[in-house]
Order: structure tokens, then sequence, then C-alpha cells
């Protein structure tokens, strides 16, 4: 069975169990039918031996009768929005919906869009006990909030805390559904892109000290959760490992992020700052709580890059200005070290970065240009087959000469790769290189003769 089939065999399933309990309801609140059995004693299936991920996830988190029902309502709207038609219920004395019932309904969609109102008196009836700890169920500190697989919505002002809407998470519907993960979009609403490379460390041309830090990095990747949970440090340290990246362009500094997800098989998101930051109030701390909230509790790892766009040096609170961008810093650096991951910020120079932002890091990693010896294993890495050097070109001679980056040297390979093709060859010329070069050192402001 793929794991598609047996998630809908067990949506079929408790959606069938939820439409039994709801129906159940009705007969008990509306239909005053003294004969219709407690909810709860309307058992869900069991799912002790099914393999789907909706099973799995049901046992991960030991969801009880009520957890399920939710779960299942937050579902329905996605799945079978016809079934909550019953709840468009109108009471006669009124000529409107039960109020008991909550809902509401969306600018597109024309079905029931239900409420925590909703999921509360389809289980509690008009038991207050039972409502009061149902409401439990919604608070952040339920595995529900914290593992950001349903919430309630926050209600308007001054309305009640049940009137919020009742939503299942993105992440949640796609893996209850289809059994993949989900992967966000790159969007206003998420503005992070993941990235990915072909590379492997030995495309990585750095000191070996450089090499030493960034193994660290990887033990910790692989052993954090052990060093938590296992040796009892979960209370001793801040959970998370929060690493500073800093050094010229094109020396590595994302290609080291991509390796790391690589190695260890993780997701690596880097953060679009320029759509982070907003010049108007509370917009910032509203787009990183987006990223945060989504990354949770997922083996993500977050690159922050040109990080001191919002790490810059703080300047004196002179102003309210001021003070709402010293409060963003604030907040980033909280959700900072209350995430669980890693969290790589990027800088290309590491005197922008507040001293005391830094210190809040575990590691500083400080990436420099490549010197000769570097230069020349950069250049042997690039050109191999199916291009052909010309037997002219002195790969010592231009690692000696150029001070080029690595991300400089690739693009000098593509350069030059493209001239040859040009020619129908496979033949690189040493001035196809030299080109290639005068392009790259043009960039920064220097010229070759």
């Amino acid at each position: 069975m793929t794991a598609l089939s047996a998630n809908i065999n067990t949506l079929h399933n408790e959606i069938q169990w939820f439409a039994e309990v709801a129906v159940a309801r009705g007969a008990i609140s509306f239909g005053q039918d003294a004969t219709q059995p407690a909810i709860d004693t309307i058992q869900p299936p069991d799912v002790l031996q099914e393999v789907s991920v909706y099973a799995n996830t049901i046992r991960q988190f030991q969801m009880g009768f009520e957890e399920r029902f939710i779960l299942a309502l937050a579902l329905i709207p996605h799945l079978r929005p016809e079934m909550l038609d019953m709840l468009f219920l109108k009471n006669p004395a009124t000529d409107r919906v039960y109020t008991e019932l909550g809902g509401q309904k969306a600018t597109a969609h024309s079905g029931y869009l239900p409420t925590g109102e909703t999921a509360v008196f389809l289980l509690a009836g008009n038991d207050l006990a039972k409502r009061v700890l149902l409401m439990e169920l919604f608070d952040d500190q339920h595995f529900f909030y914290r593992h950001n697989i349903l919430r309630l919505q926050s209600a308007p002002a001054n309305e009640p805390r049940l009137s919020g809407l009742l939503t299942i998470s993105s992440e949640y519907l796609a893996l209850l559904t289809t059994g993949r993960a989900f992967r966000p979009e790159y969007s206003g609403s998420f503005p992070a892109k993941r990235i990915t490379t072909s590379l492997n460390w030995k495309d990585l041309v750095v000191a070996e000290e450089i090499l030493d830090e960034l193994d660290e990095i990887r033990i910790w990747l692989q052993h954090g959760a052990t060093l938590l949970n296992d040796w009892g440090f979960e209370g001793k340290v801040k959970p998370g490992f929060r690493v500073l990246f800093s050094g010229p362009p094109g020396t590595g500094k994302t290609l080291t992020a991509s390796l790391l997800g690589k190695t260890v098989g993780m997701d690596v998101y880097r953060i679009d700052l320029s759509m982070v930051v907003s010049k108007y109030i509370g917009e910032t701390e509203k787009n990183l709580a987006g990223i945060f909230d989504m990354a949770e509790n997922k083996h993500w790892i977050l690159f922050f890059d040109e990080a001191d766009a919002l790490f810059g040096k703080r300047t004196n609170t002179s102003d309210a200005h001021d003070r709402h961008a010293n409060q963003e810093v604030s907040y980033l650096l909280q959700r900072i070290e209350d995430f669980p991951g890693l969290v790589i910020l990027a800088t290309n120079f590491k005197s922008n970065i507040d001293e005391a932002f830094a210190r809040r890091f575990q590691l500083s990693v400080n990436f420099q240009k490549p010197d000769y010896e570097q230069r020349l294993r950069l250049w042997k890495n690039a050109f191999t087959p199916p291009c052909e050097l010309s037997p002219d070109v002195q790969l010592d001679k231009l690692a000696y000469e150029y001070e080029l980056t690595g991300a400089a040297i690739m693009n000098v390979l593509r350069y030059s790769s493209l001239c040859a093709l040009e020619r129908n060859s496979r033949l690189i010329l040493p001035e196809d290189i030299v080109k290639g070069i005068r392009k790259e050192m043009q960039k920064e402001g220097k010229n070759v003769f």
C-alpha cells in the first residue's frame, strides 16, 4: 500500500467516525433524543496496526477522543466540505443559525468554516465543566500548537476566544493527506527559499581550521538531540545552535550551509531579508514570526544571508524609528535563541555585526579569500572533462597572479566554456580565461591589462 492510499484509508475511517459523532450530537442537543447514547461511547477507529502517516501521527502524539475529533474537524473543510453544511441549521425561534454551533463563512468558499465554538459544542454540548476542559486543547502548551498541527486563530478584539477559526497548518494538511512532507513555496508570506547543491565537501576549498569548525556544527546536527534529551542538558543550555558566517562574497558561506543540510538530510532555507524587513511598525516581527512558526518543529536549517540588514550596529534611540528598529532586533534575537534547530547568520563584513549580538552565537566562522594553494586547487577542480585545457593554460600562474574567490573562478569557468561551445570546440583557450578574469576583476573595480 502506498503512502497516499494508506492515508486515504485512514482519512476515510476518521471522517466516517466524525460524522457519527456529529449526528449523535445533533440528535442529543436538537432532537432531544433520550435514547441516543453519549457521544464518547462512539469509539474512534483502531489505528494500532495501520501504517499510514495519519495513523502514525495519532500514535506519536497519543491522541485521545477529543483530539482526534478536532483534527478531523479541521481537515474536513479541505476534504469533504459538504459534510459541514448541516451546521448551517437555523434556530426557528430566532430565524438565524444556532449561536452554539459557531462557524464562519469565508469570502470565496461558500461552505461552513468551523471555529473553536463549533469543536467545543460538538464535543461537550451544554456541559459547562467539559467545555472549560476542552479549551485547554487550544492553549499554546498543547502539542497542537507547539508542533504547529492546528490552532485557534485570534478572535477580533473583545469577542469570545472560541469564535476564532479552527485551522490546520499547511504542513500537516499536506502530511495527513498525501503522506509527504510539506515544503512551502517562496512567497510574500514565506520569504524563504530552499537551497540545495550538487557539490560535495571536496569542492569546498577552505582552510583546515575552518573545516574543523564546520565539523563541530555537523556533530551538533547529528548528536544535539541526544545531548539535550539523553544527557540531561535540556534546561541547562539553549536548545538550538547559532552560528555566524562572515567573509567576502564567493568564499563559500552559502555552499557550506547547503553542504551541512545535504550531509545530515535536512532542508536549508535561505531567508530573504529584503522581504522580511518592513518600514511599517510590527510588520517585520510579523514576517519573522511566520518563518519561525513554520520552521519551529521541522528539521530545517535557517540561513539568514546579509544578516547585517537586521543585526548591524545599533544606534542611539533618538526617535521612535530607532526604538522600533531595536525592538525588531530584540524580537529576532529572542526567536533565534528559542529556535531548536540550526540558525546560520551570514555577513560579508563581521565588523558590521554588533558585538553584543555576536556573543549570542555558539560559533563564529570567518571565511577568508583563498590563498595561492587554495586557488590552485580551485582552478584544478574547475576545469574537468568534457572541457579540455589548451597546453598554453598555466593554472599555477593563474592562481599566483589573480586573487579570485571560488565563486569568481566558477564564473570564469562558465564564461570560457561558453566561448569554447560557441567555437564548436571543447578546448579552453588562455585568452578566454583572461577575458573571464577581466570581467570578474571589473566587478570589484579592478582593471586587468
